[in-house]
């Protein structure tokens, strides 16, 4: 088959949609990505007339729609709107007219993901899906490890696990892509990737924004779920993986899959020391005030435990990452929107300059909101009056700077192309997520254990004192 396709977004009135999946498909059309013949069926809920949908799409999306035009109305030639009940099966025999036969179908499933089987159920009773037909599940796969492997069987029961392509956004950023080559392509930074060099690794998620009317639904998931599960995983198998045989997706995915099985287990006896649980109160951020958890407008209960901000101090037990604490946080109401991962390597073991400090190397990989990569040396500062004074510089690599590009693509428009194009390399295997969430569930699980309670922390600032406590302890502190 070519690159001619039917792609069905399931969801498509919703948040995800409107903020980043229909801004990635319009990118792509607009840089001539998209087949010509390739069409977009958009499923919702909401009855509405394709012309409503579009012009509400057309807000949505803003300046950027505005100043394409005539890519604008071109663009909505693709777009086919249905509404459909995703609960009744009856309904689906709308969307065959929608298809055309023979030609690949690829179904983007941007819902809830108790609804992952249910539609797979549905489309598979009409016909829907064939042997050529691809699913997408937007994460979270599920809320434990129970009902990850519940929505895994009954998915993998009826689409073959080879077209079945799980979303982790951060893995389609140029950066995290980039980290593969940084490690991989370079002797100089590969030979020392291990405890020998490195002294501790830093991954941070930050947010600015609160919960973003989303209140009902985190208040049953959490941080934890929401973003460590996911996203810092993810990101700690990249740092921390041996290189793969290729770069497939098996390969990939193989490594990935021994960093979690190799990922110590936080239980009751070890969590106080190692995790830190914070949910954001009353505070400012950038001269205004801003609401707690509990004061959100939407906010059902008086009370709750649900953590918005989590650290945690991990260790992968394998001879490459012996001894080298990974330390993880991540939380809305944060002071900064901010994803990067810092490697401090080892102080040399004797400092022959009196004039300064035995300062650290760090490797800082921006994701957001500047993508690129620093080296922070030790240099001289230039001056008379003090011979030898040190003082730290960074050797920085801008992506968007060094790219001739007017902007750096976004995630989505990465993945959207890979499953067009059928490549998998940077979506997550099933064992990758259900190892993942066995992790997970037993630091929740040790939480309950010891009755944790979750540590406020003023929206605003960069969360409990209790996370800055969790890195002192060991004489270190968060990259700032």
């Amino acid at each position: 088959m070519d690159g001619e396709c039917d792609l069905v977004v399931f969801g498509a009135a919703g948040d995800l949609s409107g903020r980043k999946l229909f801004p990635a498909l319009f990118q792509l059309h607009c840089a001539g990505l998209l087949a010509p013949q390739s069409r977009i069926v958009a499923l919702a809920r909401r009855p509405q007339t394709q012309e409503t949908f579009a012009n509400d799409l057309l807000e949505r999306l803003g300046g950027l729609a505005e100043s394409a035009d005539e890519q604008w109305s071109s663009f909505t030639e693709r777009l086919h709107y249905c509404c459909l009940d995703f609960n009744d099966g009856k309904q689906y025999a709308l969307l065959r007219t929608l298809l055309k036969p023979g030609r690949r179908a690829i179904y983007y499933l941007a819902t809830p993901p108790s609804l992952f089987g249910a539609i797979c159920e549905k489309l598979s009773a009409q016909q829907l899906i064939d042997e050529y037909s691809r699913v997408v599940l937007e994460k979270p796969i599920g809320q434990d490890l129970a009902s990850c492997r519940a929505v895994n069987e009954t998915v993998g029961r009826l689409v073959a696990e080879e077209n079945i392509y799980r979303i982790d956004h951060y893995l389609g950023k140029e950066t995290v892509q980039n980290l593969l080559v940084l490690r991989f392509a370079n002797r100089f930074i590969n030979t020392q990737w291990d405890q020998s060099c490195i002294d501790h690794i830093q991954i941070t998620v930050a947010e600015t924004v609160g919960i973003e009317g989303r209140w009902s639904y985190y208040n049953e998931v959490g941080q934890l779920r929401d973003m460590v599960q996911n996203h810092l995983v993810q990101l700690l198998c990249l740092v921390a993986m041996e290189p793969p045989n290729a770069m497939t997706a098996e390969s990939i995915r193989d490594e990935k899959v021994k960093i979690l099985r190799a990922l110590r287990r936080i239980d009751a006896a070890s969590v106080s020391a190692h995790a830190v649980r914070g949910q954001y109160a009353q505070g400012w951020y950038r001269g205004s005030a801003v609401p707690g958890y509990l004061e959100e407008e939407d906010c059902t209960v008086g009370d709750s435990d649900t953590e918005t901000f989590v650290a945690i101090k991990a260790h992968i037990d394998n001879w490459r990452w012996a001894g080298v604490p990974f330390y993880l946080r991540t939380g809305k109401r944060l002071p900064e929107k901010l994803t990067e991962i810092v490697i401090t390597y080892k102080s040399l073991p004797h400092n022959i300059f009196s004039a300064g400090d035995n300062i650290p190397n760090r490797l800082v990989i921006r994701l957001q909101p500047n993508e690129g990569i620093a080296m922070q040396m030790v240099s001289k500062l230039h001056s008379l009056k003090n011979k030898m004074a040190l003082v730290r510089q960074n050797l920085n690599l801008d992506f968007l700077g060094s790219s001739g590009m007017s902007r750096i693509p976004d995630a989505y428009e990465r993945l959207f192309l890979d499953v067009i194009n059928g490549d998998p390399s940077l979506f997550v295997g099933r064992e990758e997520v259900e190892e993942a969430w066995q992790w997970c569930d037993a630091l929740i699980a040790a939480w309950d254990a010891q009755a944790m309670p979750v540590s406020p922390y003023h929206a605003g600032s960069w969360g409990p004192a209790k996370a800055e406590l969790l890195i002192e302890r060991d004489g270190r502190s968060w990259h700032e």
